[in-house]
């Protein structure tokens, strides 16, 4: 354990104990910490719940940075278990508020005035208190507007950083330790929710994300995205129109008016942010949707989004397409092209994997096509197979099984591919316009031109290095473990099989010396040296039998 790591050893007892309350002692097992056999007295099992139960219950305890990962990897069903993805979708983000004092400083210091100087009124008593920021309600002093002011929570980012050092150290260790940790990749998931953490830590940026879908989003009547007040927005203070509204989440689904309507605006408002504008709202679950009068709906908290470039969006209109046709080499190519390869994996096995899940959603009604899960089925396979989905991917797709699942409450009947098609439509369009076509053309030749320009002078440097003896060439062996296994096994027994032909050799030597003492008329060193040979010679023959390698 280095010296930053014994900085935080108070931290670390913290994580250990509360894996030891919940029974996850191997987990413990495999991490390095000095002292952790003297906490095993409060290991504390709780049969009555499941494994995905405890794991939710070690997060909430263990506080901000903890509850934030898990809720951020209940929005990668791609990487961890459908069962724990449920679980942590419960994680609750709820926390005591902080004294009111602590946010007038927070406030003061970030806007370098009185908080009185700002605000007219400002209530005492949070809207909402999470574990990164609260909101309170104030009337502006200028214009008299009422608003929501978000704030974060005071010293809330050291906290945060320090989480987030020991989380890399244990999964670092989990990584080389266990074949789980490999499979899910435990470092590029914690580097993940770190860049998500620190993106959400500046209330500046999910300002910038509001007025990008402020302009792409509004045209229609049909949504609405709070009015924000950029003199009173800094990296820790976000003040926006204060929308009166009632939450998805908070209505009865017998006591919409207009249920079809409804579903289809929200669906068709999460197909569009992907298709047509490829910048997406990461989660918008229900309880993130405020329905206005009309039916307009009202879109919160922008701090996670997703984006997908124009490629990827040309990828899944193919992938969609091919799968309708039941063309899984295509739909095998797409998915290569669109994933990091992580090792060896088997083309064929994964094609007859695709045909599987095609047949599946194949033999559906259309009105029952669920998109969002046919595409969660096949980046479960690529998991399976090794394949790394991108995070922006996989984000979308969790986004589109949310929309798709909520709309469906509203409307059991919704048809998800009637409501999609205009944006397919659309997509595929504009993907063969001519403007489309010349822009795709002149990357491609700015491309060749510039490596076209730049090999000349890379092959002279390659030249050079060899002309000089510098050039070094550098491999890495995968899977050789076994090899040098067997490799050391065979000259340990040439080794002892060498030893027992000299013992022989020698003791036979001995046998006609004559050389006292003797043991049964014959010299007492060279019958020891006969038992010897015959011990050693059985045991290696024992063990050529026993590993029936012979």
């Amino acid at each position: 354990m280095d010296i930053k790591a014994v900085k935080h050893l108070r931290r670390f007892k913290d994580i250990v104990k509360t894996l030891f309350k919940y029974g996850f002692d191997d987990v413990v097992e495999r991490l390095d910490f000095p002292g952790k056999e003297l906490l095993r007295k409060i290991h504390k099992v709780h049969p009555e719940m499941s494994t995905w139960e405890r794991m939710r219950h070690t997060l909430e305890d263990l506080g901000p940075t903890f509850i934030k990962f898990g809720q951020l990897m209940s929005l990668r069903p791609d990487l961890i278990p459908n069962p724990l993805v449920l679980e942590l979708r419960k994680l609750q983000d709820e926390v005591a508020p902080v004294d009111y004092e602590a946010i007038r400083r927070v406030v003061e210091k970030n806007l370098s005035r009185p908080l009185a100087e700002i605000f007219s009124s400002f209530e005492e008593k949070p809207l909402a208190a999470a574990s990164l920021a609260q909101v309170h309600q104030a009337v502006l002093r200028d214009g008299g507007q009422m608003v929501a002011v978000k704030i974060q929570r005071p010293k809330i980012r050291p906290v945060i950083e320090t989480d987030l050092y020991i989380l890399e150290l244990i999964a670092g260790q989990l990584h080389e330790r266990t074949e789980w940790g490999q499979i899910y990749d435990l470092p590029n998931l914690v580097q993940e929710v770190k860049k998500s953490l620190f993106r959400e830590l500046d209330f500046t940026r999910e300002a910038r994300h509001m007025k990008i879908f402020a302009n792409t989003l509004t045209e229609t009547g049909e949504v609405y995205i709070p009015r924000l007040y950029e003199e009173v927005i800094t990296p820790q203070v976000l003040t926006m129109e204060l929308v009166q509204g009632t939450k998805l989440r908070d209505l009865k689904v017998d006591a919409v008016a207009d249920r079809e309507l409804l579903a289809k605006r929200g669906l068709r408002l999460t197909v569009k942010q992907i298709l047509e504008d490829g910048f997406f709202h990461a989660d918008p679950h229900p309880g993130n949707l405020i329905i206005l009068d009309d039916n307009v709906i009202c879109l919160l908290d922008w701090g996670m989004v997703g984006r997908l470039t124009r490629r990827t969006r040309y990828d899944l209109i193919d992938m969609i397409n091919a799968v309708v046709d039941r063309d899984s080499e295509k739909i095998l190519s797409i998915l290569l092209n669109m994933t990091q390869v992580d090792g060896s994996i088997v083309p064929r096995g994964m094609e007859r994997e695709i045909l599987d899940i095609v047949d599946i959603y194949h033999s559906l009604p259309i009105q029952e096509l669920n998109i969002g899960q046919l595409l969660l089925d096949i980046s479960t396979m690529l998991r399976e197979n090794r394949l790394k989905v991108p995070a922006d991917l996989a984000i979308m797709i969790k986004a589109l099984i949310t929309a798709e699942g909520t709309a469906r409450q509203l409307y059991p009947q919704l048809n998800v591919v009637e409501e999609a098609k205009p944006y397919v439509r659309k997509l595929a369009l504009e993907r063969w316009k001519p403007e489309t076509i010349w822009r795709e053309l002149r990357r491609n030749i700015s491309g060749l031109l510039t490596f076209q320009k730049e090999l000349p002078l890379q092959l002279s440097q390659i030249i050079g290095k060899i002309d000089r003896g510098e050039l070094s060439i550098r491999f890495q062996h995968e899977n050789l473990g076994g090899i040098r296994s067997t490799l050391e096994n065979i000259a340990n027994r040439l080794t002892l099989g060498i030893i027992v032909a000299a013992l022989i050799v020698a003791s036979s030597m001995i046998i006609t010396t004559g050389v006292k003492p003797l043991l049964f008329g014959f010299p007492a060193l060279g019958i020891v040296g006969y038992l010897v040979s015959g011990v050693l010679g059985l045991w290696l023959i024992y063990n050529i039998l026993r590993s029936r390698k012979f």
